[in-house]
C-alpha cells in the first residue's frame, strides 16, 4: 500500500483536492436559491428496464455483449438495477491463433446515489457482481466483486468538465469500453475530461485517465481460453500477458495503464442512444474502437417515449 501512495501521490492529491472543492462547492450553494437543474424539474419513478448493445475491438480482437438491465428508480437521488451480459469474444492471440467464445458474464447490480445542486452535479455509485460467468473462458474472474465510483462534473453553457474516481477489487468497465482481459486485485482509476454539446442531439468528449493498482494481482484473457492458443513463456509485447496467457499473476506492474478517450454520442430521443468511441492506451500501446447502441424499453412499454 505504501508503494502505491508513493507511485501515484500526485493522482491521488489531484482526487482529493476535488473532492474537497466539491464539498466546499457543495457546502456554499445549499444556501442559495435559484433554478434547479434540468434532472430535478421532471423527476421520474418507477421500474426501468434498458437493453444495450455494445463492444470494442483491437487488434487482440472484439468483445461484444448484448446487456439487458432492470431496475427501479425511487426518487431522484435514489436508483437501483441488476443485468446480465452475454458475451460474444473473438481474439487473436500473440502467436496469430484465432479463438471465439460466447456465454453469459457475471450477473451485477448498483445501487446509485445522484445529488444536484448549481455547484455540481455528483453520483456515487456501490457496485457488485457475482460469478456466473465461464472463468476459463474470460467472462468471469471467478469471484466475487466490488467497485465504488464516484463522477463529478458541472455544466457551463455547452461544456461539461468531468471527473470519475472508481476504487475497487477489478477494473470496472465505463460506458461501452470493453477490455481483452479482465482483472482481480485492488485497483484505483481516475479520469478527468470535458464533454462538448454539439446541439442536434449530438455531444463529443475527451479525457485522460490513469490505472492504479497495487498488491497482487490477477489477468484473465479474454481473448485466451484455458484449452490453450497463446504462447506460455514467450515474449510479451507491451506488457500484454492476456495475449500469451488465459491467466496471470503478479505485481501491480501487470495492471497499471494510463491513456486518453475521446467519444461521440447520438441521443435523438430519451429512447435511443448511440455512442462511437476510442482508446489509446499508452501503457499496453494498444489503441480500441468502441461502440454501443441502448433502448430505453420501459419507455416504450409504458407509452411515453418522450
Amino acid at each position: 500500500m505504501r508503494s502505491f501512495i508513493g507511485k501515484h501521490s500526485i493522482v491521488i492529491l489531484w482526487a482529493m483536492g476535488l473532492l474537497f472543492w466539491t464539498s466546499q462547492a457543495a457546502a456554499q450553494s445549499s444556501g442559495t436559491s435559484g433554478t434547479p437543474p434540468k434532472e430535478d424539474k421532471k423527476e421520474e419513478r418507477g421500474v426501468t428496464l434498458y437493453e444495450a448493445f455494445e463492444g470494442s475491438t483491437s487488434t487482440d480482437g472484439q468483445v461484444m455483449d448484448l446487456n439487458t438491465t432492470a431496475g427501479y428508480i425511487f426518487n431522484r437521488h435514489f436508483s437501483w438495477d441488476a443485468g446480465l451480459p452475454v458475451f460474444f469474444l473473438n481474439g487473436t492471440t500473440a502467436t496469430g491463433a484465432k479463438t471465439s467464445s460466447n456465454g453469459i458474464g457475471d450477473i451485477y447490480t448498483d445501487f446509485r446515489f445522484t445529488f444536484n445542486n448549481p455547484a455540481v452535479h455528483y453520483v456515487t455509485a456501490l457496485s457488485g457482481s457475482v460469478p456466473t460467468g465461464d472463468t476459463s473462458k474470460g467472462r468471469s474472474t471467478g469471484r466475487a466483486t466490488v467497485n465504488w465510483g464516484n463522477s463529478f462534473s458541472r455544466e457551463f453553457d455547452q461544456w461539461t468538465p468531468f471527473a470519475n474516481i472508481n476504487l475497487g477489487n477489478s477494473l470496472y468497465n465505463t460506458s461501452y469500453f470493453r477490455r481483452p482481459f479482465l482483472t482481480l486485485g485492488k485497483v484505483a482509476t481516475f479520469e478527468a475530461g470535458t464533454a462538448y454539446d454539439l446541439g442536434h442531439s449530438f455531444s463529443v468528449s475527451a479525457s485522460a485517465y490513469d490505472v492504479a493498482p497495487w498488491g497482487q494481482q490477477k489477468v484473465f484473457s479474454r481473448i485466451i481460453g484455458k484449452s490453450g492458443g497463446g504462447s506460455p513463456g514467450g515474449a510479451v509485447r507491451h506488457g500484454r500477458v492476456f495475449e500469451n496467457s488465459a491467466e496471470t499473476t503478479g505485481g501491480a506492474s501487470l495492471v497499471r495503464d494510463n491513456g486518453f478517450n475521446a467519444a461521440l454520442d447520438f441521443n435523438p430521443s430519451p429512447v435511443v442512444d448511440f455512442e462511437v468511441a476510442f482508446s489509446r492506451s499508452v501503457h499496453y500501446q494498444l489503441n480500441t474502437f468502441s461502440f454501443g447502441v441502448g433502448v430505453n424499453l420501459s419507455r416504450i412499454i409504458s407509452g411515453r417515449p418522450y
